[in-house]
C-alpha cells in the first residue's frame, strides 16, 4: 500500500507530506500532558492528530472519518499506520475523536495543532507582517426558537436541574397548568389571538413565580445557571400592558438569547439585507502565502471591529520577531499592514494600528447623511481649535464629554440660513457629531482617495475572502456547526483553519531539510 500511494499520490498532496512530515509535525510527545503517564493508549495520539485534520478538512463526522481512516489507502497512508496485515492500527471506534477534542479543550494549549502549522509556515518564511481580516457567518447546531418555546424550555430546564425538594416548591407556585413536561407547544386555537394571548401571560407568570420563590436564595451552580437564562428570556421578550398582562413586546433585544440549548448564538447580521442565526468565525490571514495566521469565534451579534485586535496580536506584540522571521526565510521586509472592508474601519481599531506602527488598510465609510442633506464631510473640522465650520461660513466649539466625543451644535445660526433646506430639519438647527478618534478617521478617508491605494486594496482584500470560501465549502462542519457553544465552535474552526493551513503547505511543497522547513515555492 505505501508503495503504491509513493507512486499514485503527487508531492503537493496533504497525505503524502503527511505521511513524511507527521511525526515531526504532531509527535506523541506533543500530547503527553493530556494523557496519563500510567497504562497504555489505545491509539497514537499522532494517528488521531492526522485523522482530525483529515476529517475537518473534507468535512466529515466522527463516524464518517473514522470509516474513511479504516477504508481509505490515503489516510492510512498518511497516518503511517500501513495495509491490513495486522501490523498497524486496522480500526478504532469514533468515540477516540471526541475524547481527543475533550482532553484538548481542557488542556494547557488547545490550539495546539494549529499552532504546529503556523510554526511550520513561519520557519519557511510563509508569514510576513501584512494581514487581511474578514468574517463569515456558522449557523448555529439547533433550532431557533419562538418566545413560547424559549419560555416553556427555560422553565424546563430549571425543573430539571432543581432537586426533588426546591421541584416540588417550583411546581407549588405554577399557576397555569402546564406540567411542562413536553417540550411540544400546548394545545390551543393558535389562530386565536386572545388564547395566544392568554397563553404568553399564563407562561410569563410561571416564569416569575419561578424566579420569585427563588429570590434570595443561596443556589447551586446549575440551578442559579438555569434562573439567569429563565430571567433572560423573560425580559427580553415580553412587555407589560396597561392592565397588568405580560404580551410579547413589539421589538427585537439587542443581545437576545435565541435557544436555550446553545444560550450563546445570537441572531446576526452580514449585511443589512442577509440575516442568520448563530456565530460568526473571524480569519486573519497572510496575503502573500494565504495562510492562516489566526482565528476567532464570537457570537453572530459581534461586530468584526471588536474581535480585530485579537486576530492581529502577533503584529502587535511580536511585530519585530515576525518581521525578522520573514527576512530569514527570504522574504521581503514590508512594513507592517492591516486590511479590512468597511467594518474594520472604526476610529478605535484605526487608533489601535496607528499605536502599533501598524498601515491601515482598512476601508472607512464616507459620512452619510439622510434626506440628501449635507453630509459630515461638507463642513471644516478643526481639530486643533476643537470647531466646526459649517458650509454657510458659521462655526461652532466642539462640546466634548468626559471620554472624549464631542458635539457641535450650530442653534440660531441656523435659523436664517439660506443654506437650511439643504442642511437640516431640525428646528434646533444642524448638530455634528466629532468622535474621540476623529483625526483616524479623517486621515484614513483621505489616504483612500490615492489610486495606489487603491489598487493595492483592491489586489490584496480579496485573498481571505477566497480563503473563506474555502474553510466553508463543506455545509457539515463547514459552515454548519457541528457543536454547541462559543468554546467548542472555536476550537473547531481553530482546527478546520490548521487542516487548512496543512494543505496550503502541501501545495506549496512543505518538507524538513538540515536547514529546517523549507517548501519548494517560496
Amino acid at each position: 500500500m505505501t508503495r503504491f500511494c509513493d507512486e499514485a499520490l503527487p508531492e503537493s498532496s496533504i497525505f503524502v507530506v503527511l505521511h513524511r512530515e507527521r511525526e515531526r509535525l504532531f509527535p506523541d510527545e506533543m500530547f503527553a500532558d493530556v494523557f496519563s503517564d500510567k497504562g497504555r493508549r489505545s491509539v497514537p495520539p499522532s494517528v488521531v492528530a492526522t485523522v482530525m485534520v483529515l476529517q475537518r478538512l473534507e468535512g466529515l463526522s466522527d463516524r464518517d472519518a473514522v470509516q474513511r481512516y479504516t477504508f481509505d489507502a490515503r489516510w492510512r497512508y498518511a497516518a503511517g499506520v500501513g495495509g491490513y496485515d495486522g501490523t498497524g492500527w486496522d480500526r478504532f471506534t469514533h468515540t477516540v475523536l471526541v475524547d481527543m477534542r475533550a482532553r484538548l479543550a481542557t488542556s494547557g494549549d488547545p490550539r495546539r495543532i494549529f499552532t504546529v502549522t503556523l510554526d511550520a509556515a513561519s520557519k519557511a518564511g510563509l508569514v510576513g507582517v501584512k494581514r487581511v481580516l474578514d468574517s463569515t457567518p456558522l449557523y448555529d447546531a439547533v433550532a431557533t426558537m419562538d418566545t413560547i418555546t424559549l419560555i416553556r424550555s427555560a422553565v424546563r430546564g430549571l425543573l430539571r436541574v432543581a432537586g426533588t425538594e426546591l421541584e416540588a416548591e417550583l411546581r407549588g407556585v405554577i399557576s397555569s397548568g402546564d406540567d411542562y413536561a413536553s417540550n411540544a407547544k400546548p394545545h390551543i386555537d393558535w389562530d386565536d389571538a386572545a388564547a395566544r394571548d392568554a397563553l404568553i401571560d399564563s407562561q410569563a407568570r410561571d416564569g416569575q413565580a419561578c424566579l420569585a420563590l427563588l429570590g434570595g436564595r443561596k443556589l447551586g451552580k446549575e440551578v442559579d445557571q438555569a434562573s439567569q437564562l429563565l430571567a433572560t428570556v423573560l425580559g427580553q421578550d415580553l412587555e407589560t400592558t396597561d392592565d397588568g398582562a405580560f404580551r410579547i413586546a413589539q421589538r427585537v433585544a439587542k443581545d437576545r438569547v435565541i435557544s436555550t440549548v446553545d444560550p450563546q448564538a445570537r441572531h446576526g447580521h452580514k449585511t443589512v439585507a442577509r440575516g442568520f442565526d448563530g456565530y460568526k468565525g473571524h480569519a486573519a490571514i497572510d496575503p502573500d502565502s494565504e495562510i492562516i495566521t489566526d482565528t476567532v469565534v464570537s457570537a453572530g451579534n459581534v461586530g468584526d471591529a471588536t474581535v480585530a485586535a485579537d486576530l492581529i496580536d502577533d503584529l502587535t506584540g511580536t511585530t519585530d520577531t515576525a518581521t525578522t522571521d520573514t527576512a530569514e526565510g527570504g522574504g521581503e521586509t514590508d512594513e507592517p499592514a492591516v486590511y479590512g472592508d468597511a467594518s474594520y474601519g472604526t476610529g478605535e481599531f484605526l487608533d489601535q494600528l496607528a499605536n502599533h506602527d501598524i498601515a491601515a488598510r482598512c476601508k472607512t465609510q464616507a459620512p452619510t447623511a439622510s434626506g440628501g442633506m449635507f453630509t459630515k464631510d461638507r463642513f471644516d473640522v478643526d481639530l486643533d481649535t476643537d470647531t466646526v465650520t459649517c458650509p454657510n461660513g458659521a462655526t461652532a466649539p466642539i462640546r466634548r464629554n468626559n471620554g472624549g466625543d464631542g458635539i457641535a451644535y450650530f442653534g440660531d445660526t441656523c435659523r436664517d440660513c439660506p443654506l437650511r433646506v439643504q442642511c437640516t430639519k431640525a428646528q434646533g438647527g444642524r448638530t455634528v457629531n466629532v468622535g474621540r478618534y476623529e483625526h483616524r478617521l479623517s486621515h484614513t478617508r483621505a489616504q483612500q482617495q490615492d489610486p495606489r491605494w487603491v489598487a493595492d486594496y483592491r489586489a490584496t482584500r480579496p485573498k481571505v475572502e477566497r480563503k473563506l470560501a474555502h474553510l466553508m465549502r463543506h455545509h457539515h462542519g463547514g459552515r454548519r456547526a457541528r457543536m454547541r457553544g462559543t468554546t467548542k465552535i472555536d476550537a473547531d474552526f481553530n482546527l478546520l483553519a490548521a487542516a487548512h493551513n496543512l494543505a496550503r503547505l502541501a501545495r506549496l511543497g512543505l518538507r524538513f531539510t538540515a536547514t529546517g522547513w523549507v517548501t519548494a515555492t517560496p
